[in-house]
């Protein structure tokens, strides 16, 4: 899931961008729409300023520029600057800036905008805690079984034994081998830094699959792969291997 803050002061403009978003990118979340500086200003002072992982903002806004919020607030947030006007882009790029792009925002444009912050992401993530035990030479430790609620009971489900996790309206699940599905209280950023790596791969935003459940794998446009996996449920969402991900899912697989 990414939250989204959109900063526009145009209503339509605000509507017509979510709309484009949701469609991209269906686990979006927008988390606020401001319309000001003085509005952007308050809600970015706040405790919840945290929650966001990119802001989408408009320059000219009604009360002023939109770059005189950074007079007032510091952000380590990935920005996305959206404007009618090409003349702000040398500014733009001096601050957290992932693009720049001219309204009216076209699909293909946000679409590729947000497919460049993802390998941003990607390349300046590091695990520092899998880095120093590699240095130290120990072995890293990861999750070998786990703890399931259902109503009152309790289950153990190993790893060994798990075909994938995934997203489902917001809420994050377990399909074991035997095709039963169970809630889990953990998000899939959480899964993917205690799994282990030789044996599990996130291949999309929603899904990540265990080497073992792989059954079938089939080529798909645009570098991308479908997979069928073991206990895979036809009203499942499709575990499809992003274009993004595919080249790292390739060497994952011989690896």
């Amino acid at each position: 899931m990414m939250n989204v803050v959109i900063v526009e002061d145009e209503s339509i403009a605000a509507r017509r961008l979510t709309k484009r978003l949701k469609q991209i990118r269906p686990d979006v979340e927008i988390i606020a729409v401001l319309s000001s500086v003085k509005e952007s200003v308050a809600w970015f002072k706040s405790d919840n300023h945290d929650e966001a992982d990119l802001i989408f903002l408009d320059i000219q806004l009604s009360d002023g520029l939109s770059f005189s919020i950074f007079d007032e607030i510091s952000l380590n947030t990935p920005i996305i600057f959206t404007t009618a006007y090409d003349e702000y882009a040398v500014r733009a790029f001096e601050l957290n800036s992932v693009a720049y792009l001219m309204k009216p925002v076209r699909s293909r444009d946000l679409e590729e905008s947000l497919n460049k912050l993802d390998r941003l992401k990607s390349a300046f993530t590091v695990d520092f805690e899998r880095l120093l035990n590699e240095i130290q030479g120990n072995e890293p430790e990861f999750r070998e079984r786990f703890l399931i609620q259902i109503g009152e009971k309790f289950i153990t489900l190993k790893a060994d034994r798990i075909s994938y996790f995934y997203t489902f309206q917001k809420s994050v699940y377990v399909r074991s081998r035997k095709g039963r599905s169970y809630p889990i209280d953990l998000s899939l950023d959480a899964l993917q830094g205690s799994l282990d790596p030789a044996v599990f791969f996130r291949i999309n935003r929603q899904i990540i699959v265990h080497i073992d459940a792989i059954e079938e794998m089939m080529a798909l446009s645009r570098s991308r792969m479908e997979l069928t996996m073991c206990s895979q449920h036809d009203d499942d969402i499709g575990a499809i291997v992003s274009a993004e991900r595919s080249a790292d899912f390739r060497k994952w697989l011989g690896s």
